[in-house]
């Protein structure tokens, strides 16, 4: 007994082979279509790169104003010693202030990146700063410490340099030249009227 073949719709026998095989290319390439197999791990290649710059940028900008609170808190805490006059009984410069700020930051401060420029004024209409960025550079050349006595009227500048990680992906937040963002901490104040007298000895 002859087993029947597969049946043909009747639009199909009508169809000379050439359209059969147009046909058949036809259906083909409309499945194709419709195939959206690996289409999603190709969009999320396309745009994992801007996306995770992104997080990080938003999380580095958020470590840099926490950075820039804990300076303004070390800077005004440190300046306490000088508006009480303990920085000038104990007679320091630039270096042993340095040190004081460093000793209320956190680890993950540096020393080298820190600058300090303390100063006296006459009057609190007279005082006049200059801008630490010159040419995308610190401008410390300029900075100085003056150990002021009783009843002056001091400046505390206190600079940071701040890494920024994404400089180097096109994400630019830096305004250092090296890559870094000046992170900047000011106390301005009248010191005491406290004893001018160094080292618990001499008057000055």
């Amino acid at each position: 007994m002859k087993r029947a073949g597969p049946s043909v719709p009747a639009s199909a026998r009508r169809l000379s082979p050439a359209r059969l095989v147009m046909r058949r290319v036809a259906d083909l390439t409309r499945r194709g279509r419709r195939d959206e197999t690996g289409a999603t791990a190709i969009e999320f290649a396309m745009v994992a790169a801007p996306f995770f710059a992104l997080i990080l940028g938003i999380t580095e900008i958020g470590l840099m104003f926490f950075a820039g609170r804990i300076l303004d808190n070390a800077t005004a805490d440190a300046a306490r010693l000088i508006r009480t006059g303990q920085a000038y009984s104990q007679s320091f410069d630039g270096a042993k202030f340095k040190t004081q700020i460093m000793d209320r930051l956190p680890g993950f401060f540096s020393a080298d990146r820190l600058s300090i420029d303390v100063q006296t004024f006459t009057s609190f209409a007279g005082i006049s700063l200059s801008d630490p960025i010159e040419k995308d550079k610190l401008k410390d050349a300029d900075f100085s410490y003056v150990n002021a006595g009783a009843s002056q009227i001091v400046v505390v500048r206190v600079f940071y340099r701040w890494p920024m990680m994404t400089s180097y992906l096109g994400v630019n937040f830096a305004d250092l030249s090296d890559g870094s963002r000046l992170l900047g901490a000011v106390q301005a104040f009248r010191t005491e009227p406290f004893p001018e007298t160094k080292n618990g000895g001499g008057s000055s």
